[in-house]
């Protein structure tokens, strides 16, 4: 750095010498001789600390570090892809799942809906053979109720009667009689 500076310290008062026109080339006094020293001064300093080949290094970096960057960005592109792509495999496989879950609900559903009706049916068949058989056990009972008051009617009435016709010593031999007839249907 202090050679830079010594050097720069230099080349500074050159141009101020080659002030002067109508002078050779070659001589501190013309000024694009001066300039072009200097410049080729400046050009040898940078080249003397490899300035250039620095500058190559840092560019070469820079070069590999986009390089470096670029490839990790396909990596990442591609491994995007890739993730995109298993996920719209499995959203189309839960897709897939979902609508087979429905249409396996609309089979239960429908299965159920059979059978609760033929249960609604069987149970209003139960219901209305209960029915039935409570009307006819009801038709027995009241044909039984009339039957038997008829026939409480008709031994009223055959006793009215046979008590004003039939005498104290006939009915004891009526009775003794019926009393046998129930005794050989009864045993």
């Amino acid at each position: 750095m202090h050679r830079l500076t010594l050097t720069a310290a230099l080349a500074l008062p050159m141009p101020a010498l080659a002030a002067a026109e109508g002078t050779p080339f070659i001589s501190l006094n013309n000024t694009d001789f001066v300039v072009l020293l200097g410049f080729l001064i400046f050009i040898g300093v940078l080249v003397y600390y490899r300035v250039p080949t620095m500058l190559v290094g840092l560019l070469d970096k820079r070069a590999q570090g986009i390089r470096d960057d670029l490839a990790e960005a396909r990596a990442l592109r591609e491994e995007a892809q890739s993730l995109l792509a298993s996920y719209e495999r499995k959203q189309k496989d839960v897709q897939n799942q979902a609508d087979r879950i429905v249409a396996a609900a609309k089979e239960d559903a429908k299965a159920n809906a059979e059978k609760a009706k033929k249960d609604l049916e069987a149970t209003l068949e139960r219901r209305i053979q209960g029915a039935k058989e409570q009307i006819a056990s009801a038709e027995e009972d009241a044909v039984r109720n009339v039957r038997n008051r008829a026939v409480a009617v008709a031994i009223s009435a055959a006793r009215d009667v046979l008590s004003q016709k039939i005498d104290g010593a006939k009915q004891d031999a009526l009775i003794d009689d019926a009393i046998k007839t129930v005794d050989a249907k009864l045993h």
